[in-house]
C-alpha cells in the first residue's frame, strides 16, 4: 500500500512508490554500509534515557509497503538508527545539520574578523547565511528521498534558515514522501539527541550544546511554515515535546 493510497490521494506521477528507484548521483554519506571518507557511526552508549514515539510508529506506518526506500536523517549518524532502516531496506543518508550550520556561523565570524570589508562584500544578513549554507548543504537531486528524520532541528535554526531548509527539503520529497519533525513547547532545560531503538521508542542522549535554541514556535507558525504539505499529524508529549508528521 503506497503513501497516496492511504491518504486517499490518488496514484500521483510516477506509478507505484515501492517501484522507485534511488535518485542517481544523490550524496549518500551513510548507505547499506558507510560511504568512503564518511565519519564512522557512533557507538551507542548504555543506559540512555527512551521515550515511548507515537509518531515514530505514525511514521513507520506509512512507509510500510515502500520497498526499498530512501531516507535523510538531518542528525547524527548513530549505528542503531542506521541499522534499524537498513534492516528494513532503506537506503540512509545522514547530515548532521546542527553542526554544520555552527561550523558555518563559526567561519563566517572568523573571516569577518580577519576581514572586515566582506562585509561590504558579502551578505551577511540572515538570508544571506542561510542561501550560502544551503547552496553546499543537502545537496541531492530533486526527489531523492522518501522520508525525512527532521527531529527537533527546526528549534534550533534562526527563523530565516528554517524557511529556506524547508523549502530544500520540499524540493528533496518524493511526491507523497513524509518528514518526521519534533517541536518543543517551551525553550528546552538542555540539548538532546535522539536514536531509533525499535518500532516505537526513541533514544534520548544528553549531549553538549551545539547551538541554542532559537525559537519556540506555535501551531500555526508551523502550518505555515509546512503550507505545501498536504497532511499535518501532531503527537502531544508528556515532555514538552510535539512529534509532527508531514505528507508531502
Amino acid at each position: 500500500m503506497t503513501l497516496l493510497n492511504k491518504f486517499g490521494i490518488g496514484s500521483g506521477n510516477g506509478g507505484p512508490r515501492n517501484e522507485r528507484s534511488a535518485a542517481s548521483g544523490a550524496k549518500t554519506q551513510t548507505a547499506v554500509a558507510p560511504a568512503a571518507g564518511a565519519p564512522a557511526p557512533r557507538a551507542p552508549e548504555q543506559h540512555v534515557a527512551t521515550r515511548v514515539s507515537n509518531g515514530l510508529k505514525e511514521f513507520l506506518w506509512n512507509l510500510d509497503g515502500l520497498g526499498r526506500g530512501t531516507l535523510l536523517d538531518l542528525g547524527p549518524a548513530w549505528q542503531t538508527t542506521l541499522n534499524f532502516f537498513i534492516d528494513r531496506g532503506f537506503r540512509v543518508s545522514s547530515e548532521d545539520v546542527l553542526r554544520g550550520w555552527k561550523g558555518f556561523l563559526d567561519e563566517e565570524e572568523t573571516r569577518l574578523r580577519e576581514d572586515p570589508t566582506r562585509r561590504d562584500s558579502v551578505d551577511i544578513s540572515p538570508d544571506g547565511r542561510a542561501a550560502r549554507f544551503l547552496k553546499n548543504n543537502l545537496q541531492y537531486p530533486a526527489a531523492s528521498f522518501d522520508a525525512v528524520l527532521l527531529w527537533d532541528v527546526l528549534d534550533y535554526l534562526d527563523p530565516a534558515m528554517t524557511r529556506q531548509m524547508v523549502a530544500s527539503l520540499t524540493e528533496l520529497l518524493r511526491p507523497a514522501g513524509i518528514v518526521f519533525a519534533m517541536f518543543h513547547s517551551k525553550k528546552p532545560d538542555g540539548f538532546q539527541r535522539y536514536r531509533v531503538a525499535d518500532s516505537s521508542t526513541l533514544q534520548v542522549i544528553p549531549a553538549s550544546i551545539v547551538t541554542p535554541s532559537q525559537k519556540i514556535y506555535q501551531n500555526r507558525e508551523i502550518q505555515d511554515l509546512f503550507s505545501h504539505y498536504r497532511t499535518m499529524k501532531s503527537f502531544v508529549g508528556r515532555d514538552q515535546l510535539r512529534e509532527t508528521l508531514f505528507i508531502k
